[in-house]
């Protein structure tokens, strides 16, 4: 193996796992890892996009074949992916580096607290309408669609305490949901980002393969998913949290320079 993919292989692997794991498109590891490694914002989101259509649409179909995965949770919410990921281009294209890291940031420290200390919400589930319901899962879909693309988190970070607290499901219910949102989402973004002029061919290259070394993981993910406890699960995606935000903050600090690079 080229020493110089060797770093998108494995960020693809490790992303992989975590996609499986929960339903994640996988940026949460991959933006604030190649930001680390010196790349821009906006091609680090663009090697996430590409890469979150492999994990995404490989995970589905084994979420599928372990009839783990509701199609019909699945296709509202992808309906609303496709509606609010359309703007992503658009929007990334008028952001600066600076600005796109510091959103990516905020968000993911707004969701790490609301994640780690949230309240529940008390509504009884099981009185929404099947209306409601679908409404409210189209509309989650939209709104993640809109600013996970654009900061190429995939959404499932996005989307699981949506989810949990507006209709009560569980993070393991939620998991294969967000990952075939992610399928959506991931394709319309990846359109909207070429429309754009934001991938190239060298970028989608590498993309190509971290998304490829992200199907190893994204089995391995699963399988472990599938004997974790829910409170384990919990307990590592704040981990997960922490170290994404760890990282973003490092970059936009260095982007700022307020400390020296390591480059």
């Amino acid at each position: 193996m080229d020493l110089a993919i060797l770093p998108y292989f494995l960020v693809g692997i490790i992303s992989g796992i975590a996609s499986g794991l929960f339903g994640i498109g996988g940026g949460m590891i991959i933006v604030p890892t190649m930001l680390f490694l010196g790349i821009s914002s906006h091609q680090a989101v663009a090697i996430s996009v590409v890469q979150m259509i492999f994990a995404a649409i490989f995970g589905s179909y084994i979420n599928h074949k372990k009839k783990n995965l509701n199609f019909k949770d699945g296709i509202y919410i992808g309906l609303g992916g496709l509606l609010g990921a359309s703007f992503s281009g658009v929007l990334v294209s008028h952001l600066s580096d600076i600005a796109l890291t510091t959103i990516f940031l905020c968000v993911s420290f707004a969701f790490f607290l609301k994640y780690a200390f949230g309240v529940k919400n008390t509504t009884n589930h099981t009185q929404r309408s099947k209306f409601a319901k679908n409404t409210i899962l189209f509309a989650a879909g939209a709104f993640t669609g809109i600013f996970a693309i654009s900061l190429g988190i995939g959404g499932g970070l996005l989307i699981a305490p949506i989810l949990a607290y507006f209709l009560g499901y569980d993070n393991k219910r939620v998991v294969p949901i967000s990952l075939f949102f992610v399928i959506f989402a991931s394709l319309t973004g990846l359109f909207s980002f070429i429309n754009v002029g934001i991938i190239h061919y060298e970028l989608a290259q590498k993309g190509f393969i971290v998304g490829v070394a992200s199907m190893i993981g994204v089995f391995i993910g699963i399988k472990i998913m599938e004997k974790m406890h829910l409170s384990s699960h919990f307990k590592i995606l704040l981990v997960v949290y922490a170290l994404s935000i760890t990282m973003t903050a490092y970059s936009l600090l260095n982007k700022l320079g307020l400390i020296s690079s390591i480059h």
